[in-house]
């Protein structure tokens, strides 16, 4: 198999947003995410990377810089469209979970990031998930900016300089 890491072409984000919501039938913010994600990348206040498989889009993460972007709400504490932005959406297909493809493209994402003029990322994570939270702050995450509850789940928000 041949992996590459890359920014997401428009091709990759319909691709990838159609498995998304073809694997979340049930749930109708699917549809609406995938409308918001795609414009923020259009419009340049997000850009989302890929984790390619062989040509096919397994894995995704997004880097969202304006405070106007639906996951951020306003909390320029998360991305302030100066200085902090944040990585969203980290997702991978089961199948290739564990092997290292997320690490490798959120290190991409903190290049980019630095290079855009960011000195600082955050990273959110449910409190449940504690293996996530385990790799986020092995990654640097590790100064707590920020405590909200989410859909009824509470989320930590951690933030480490670039």
């Amino acid at each position: 198999m041949k992996y590459e890491y890359r920014p997401a072409t428009m091709d990759d984000l319909e691709r990838i947003w159609e498995k998304n919501i073809r694997q979340n039938l049930e749930d109708a913010r699917w549809v609406r995410w995938r409308d918001e994600y795609i414009g923020y990348n259009r419009t340049g206040q997000a850009l989302t990377y890929v984790v390619v498989c062989d040509g096919e889009p397994v894995g995704e993460g997004t880097l969202l810089f304006a405070p106007e972007c639906s996951a951020i709400a306003g909390r320029t504490v998360l991305a302030d469209g100066a200085t902090a932005a944040n990585v969203n959406a980290l997702r991978i297909e089961k199948t290739h979970e564990g092997q290292g493809h997320i690490s490798a493209m959120v290190r991409l994402m903190e290049t980019e990031a630095a290079r855009r003029g960011f000195t600082r990322l955050t990273i959110g994570v449910e409190a449940k998930e504690k293996r996530n939270q385990a790799i986020y702050q092995h990654w640097g995450y590790q100064r707590l900016v920020l405590t909200e509850v989410e859909d009824g789940e509470t989320v930590y928000y951690f933030e480490k300089n670039i």
